[in-house]
């Protein structure tokens, strides 16, 4: 683990501050406010417009390049928000200049070079947290206690359910989004690789099976959108250890809902709604148990890491099961267009949403019988799913 008496703020390089940077904006004002970090500088090819103030951080030194901005701030941390087909080169150049990383998910479009980041990460000494924010959440470890103690009994499977909307608006944000390679780089910017990374990683997570490659894999991929990706899928994974996983999504349905777990046990059920941290027990004979659960700050859980405070949470090794599932997302077919006539499109303040109907029923039957939509007879659903054997 890395150590340093340093209790200074931490000099931190945030690169890419449009889209999801503001996000990453906004949340590092309280840590530079409590003195955690000290925003000493911003990357991105695009500049800010004169007259915003970086959500509250005022004037703050601005670079369109990445190696010169890590020699002026002398930044010991650098926030990676960036098209996923950048990662791993801007994580390299980071590494080189002696930065520690919060990397955003997903972490690498490929295994190699997840293997290739990994290596990096290692040759360097220093610290590679990964952004998938659900797993710093104290309900996962309280779903392990559960399922330690035999709450659930035997564990038959788990189903991941997610029914958000996303309008034409959303792939029209940048031009990576909803691509499937861009450039010659690869993207996989999907439903299942991206906007519901947390699902699969997080079921991955409960499984206990973050790091293996699935026993095997199939994988139904749709799209409503004109869009190289899917944005409607499913996939069914068995793990080394033997459970059944199932990640049924959609960004085509008609209201977004929060993305629930279910993991089915012989003696009771149990289903985490990870973007709220809230877990509901459910018991034969009893009524339902609710209990919400905290969350540990992935960027602090880094600061206290390099510190010599703690264990890193996310390093790039816990996510190679996700990666695993999105390299069979990269390498299949491309996904199948869903045809109009299963479509129900309405224009929105000028934008266009596609909703599939049914679909929000689907996604949870998905998760409640552990099948795949073709299995569902959904009536735009090929009956041969893709199959990977590893």
């Amino acid at each position: 683990m890395p150590r340093t008496d340093d209790t200074a703020p931490l000099p931190l390089l945030l690169v890419g501050i449009h889209g999801h940077g503001r996000s990453h904006l906004r949340a590092l004002l309280p840590l530079a406010r409590a003195g955690t970090v000290r925003l000493v500088g911003v990357c991105d090819r695009r500049p800010p417009a004169p007259d915003d103030d970086l959500e509250g951080h005022g004037n703050v030194p601005f670079f369109d390049d990445l190696a010169t901005a890590l020699d002026r701030t002398q930044a010991r941390l650098t926030v990676l928000v960036t098209p996923i087909h950048t990662h791993l080169p801007l994580a390299r150049v980071a590494l080189e200049h002696g930065s520690h990383l919060l990397l955003e998910k997903p972490t690498t479009p490929s295994l190699a070079q997840l293997t290739s980041l990994e290596e990096a990460v290692h040759d360097s000494g220093l610290a590679c947290q990964i952004g998938f924010q659900s797993l710093g959440s104290q309900a996962i470890d309280e779903v392990g206690r559960l399922v330690g103690e035999g709450v659930l009994g035997e564990l038959r499977g788990i189903g991941a359910a997610g029914a958000w909307k996303r309008t034409s608006a959303y792939y029209d944000r940048a031009p990576w989004a909803g691509r499937r390679e861009l450039d010659g780089h690869q993207v996989v910017d999907g439903a299942l690789t991206n906007p519901f990374a947390h699902a699969v990683a997080t079921s991955l997570a409960l499984a206990r099976a973050e790091q293996d490659a699935p026993r095997s894999l199939e994988l139904e991929m749709y799209h409503a959108h004109p869009i190289e990706s899917d944005d409607t899928s499913s996939l069914r994974l068995r793990t080394r250890s033997g459970t059944v996983l199932t990640v049924a999504v959609t960004l085509c349905a008609p209201e977004s809902q929060p993305p629930a777990i279910t993991l089915h046990g012989d003696r009771a059920s149990l289903t985490l709604e990870y973007t709220l941290d809230r877990i509901t027990l459910h018991r034969p004979g009893h009524a339902p148990r609710t209990t919400t659960h905290g969350r540990v700050n992935l960027l602090e859980n880094l600061v206290a890491h390099i510190r010599g405070q703690s264990p890193l949470l996310v390093p790039p090794e816990r996510t190679r099961g996700f990666t695993h599932v999105l390299d069979a997302v990269r390498t299949a077919p491309d996904p199948r267009p869903i045809p109009a006539r299963h479509q129900q499109v309405h224009q929105e303040e000028g934008v266009t949403h596609r909703s599939i109907p049914r679909i929000t029923d689907l996604v949870h039957e998905s998760a409640n019988s552990l099948a795949l939509f073709s299995e569902l007879d959904a009536p735009w659903a090929s009956p041969a799913p893709t199959e990977v054997t590893t």
